[in-house]
């Protein structure tokens, strides 16, 4: 915290020297949502209603800016275990309430894509697999870090940072094994090279879960790889975008596991005009079969990988491989619409190894946006086989950003 703002403060400085220069902007954002969960073992459905709130106020000198947001979180309706109010008998919303300093960082944009980021801040890599802020989830996850980032799209380019505490989703009352924040050196780094086929880079990220609470230092790992990823036309309104992705993970630092597990991930999306197709594959490998020697990713932005009902944000001791396929359609000014989408994707989970069926899962989804204000409605359907339980979850959601 203390870090932070002093990073933060640093602004004010040359704010007091050249007033009449600095840009002053206000930011906003409020979320309002339900979340119901109907899952197989437990006695209680959960029903959670929370809202989010999140002021800030950025500022901007020459080449300089500051931002400073805080966040609080209510919860309007308490019927669920948030990981730190102790009510097992109901599914886990991980939405507690919550009020803290968000982000507060000083950023030096220079020439030729040079930046500096110091202080709390978002870290977001490639597709937030292994790091990313969990947006999903009412208190994001943030980073107290400094960054280097240096390139532009096409060409060379690098993006490194050190982060020294990860601020995590279970807010301040957070404790144990669902602490407030995990301190660690944690060093995350993309070196890339970007054409007009797409960018081929090499990254490397180094995991230091260091809080003995949290899985006994097991989560700590370094992860390298390389990536590609492009997007071509192929004809008006009609294009195809790919990925491919391949990563080595063994244990780093106080890690008391030995083990090496490879990460895989292939991914076609075709677009034409309103309509999106995608299907994908992704394995996190596992090792010998023990807890925790399977690919683990405790710094992902959970929500977008491996299905909605967050059967696998600890990946199994038989890893995961998943199948998975979506369709997606969007319309736009409908009325007095901006845009309206519709989606559905489908995954079937099985392990890496012993060629066991994990489950299935639908996800549901439907939006509509107009100015401001986005509402959602969202279904999950996970069906098990040979883990976990039979869970439904619902979501409504309303955004408004300033």
């Amino acid at each position: 915290m203390r870090h932070a703002l002093f990073c933060a403060a640093g602004l004010l400085v040359p704010a007091a020297a050249h007033a009449q220069q600095v840009k002053l902007m206000p930011t906003a954002e409020v979320r309002l949502r339900y979340e119901h969960v109907d899952q197989g073992g437990l006695p209680e459905d959960a029903d959670a209603v929370t809202l989010r709130v999140r002021p800030g106020l950025a500022a901007s000198w020459k080449r300089w800016s500051a931002l400073v947001e805080g966040e609080g979180v209510i919860a309007l309706a308490t019927g669920y275990n948030d990981g730190t109010n102790g009510k097992t008998r109901y599914p886990l919303v991980v939405d507690p309430e919550n009020i803290e300093l968000n982000r507060a960082q000083l950023r030096y944009a220079g020439k030729d894509g040079l930046a500096f980021t110091a202080g709390r801040q978002r870290l977001n890599f490639a597709d937030d697999r292994f790091v990313g802020t969990a947006p999903w989830r009412q208190s994001e996850q943030t980073y107290d870090a400094v960054r280097f980032q240096y390139g532009k799209p096409l060409g060379l380019n690098a993006d490194i940072a050190y982060s020294w505490s990860v601020r995590t989703v279970n807010g301040r009352n957070g404790t144990g094994a669902r602490p407030v924040s995990i301190g660690g050196d944690n060093l995350f780094a993309v070196l890339g090279y970007g054409t007009g086929a797409g960018t081929l880079s090499a990254f490397a990220y180094l995991v230091d879960q260091d809080q003995a609470a949290v899985q006994g230092f097991r989560l700590s790992s370094q992860t390298y790889g390389v990536r590609f990823a492009g997007k071509q036309t192929l004809a008006k309104q009609v294009s195809l975008g790919y990925v491919a992705s391949w990563a080595r993970q063994s244990d780093w630092h106080r890690n008391p596991n030995r083990y090496t597990a490879d990460y895989w991930l292939g991914e076609l999306n075709l677009t034409a005009r309103a309509l999106s197709l995608t299907a994908g594959y992704e394995v996190l490998g596992a090792d010998k079969g023990a807890a925790l020697t399977s690919v683990q990713t405790p710094l992902a932005s959970y929500f977008k990988f491996n299905g909605w009902a967050g059967k696998f944000g600890t990946t199994p001791p038989a890893g995961l491989r998943d199948r998975y396929g979506t369709v997606g359609y969007g319309w736009k000014q409908v009325g007095p619409l901006d845009a309206i989408t519709l989606g559905a994707t489908w995954h079937r989970f099985d392990s890496d190894r012993q060629g066991q069926h994990y489950g299935d899962e639908l996800d549901l989804i439907a939006g509509v946006k107009r100015g401001r204000y986005a509402l959602s409605a969202r279904y999950a359907h996970y069906r098990a086989d040979r883990f976990a339980t039979d869970t439904d979850k619902l979501w409504l959601q309303l955004d408004w950003s300033l």
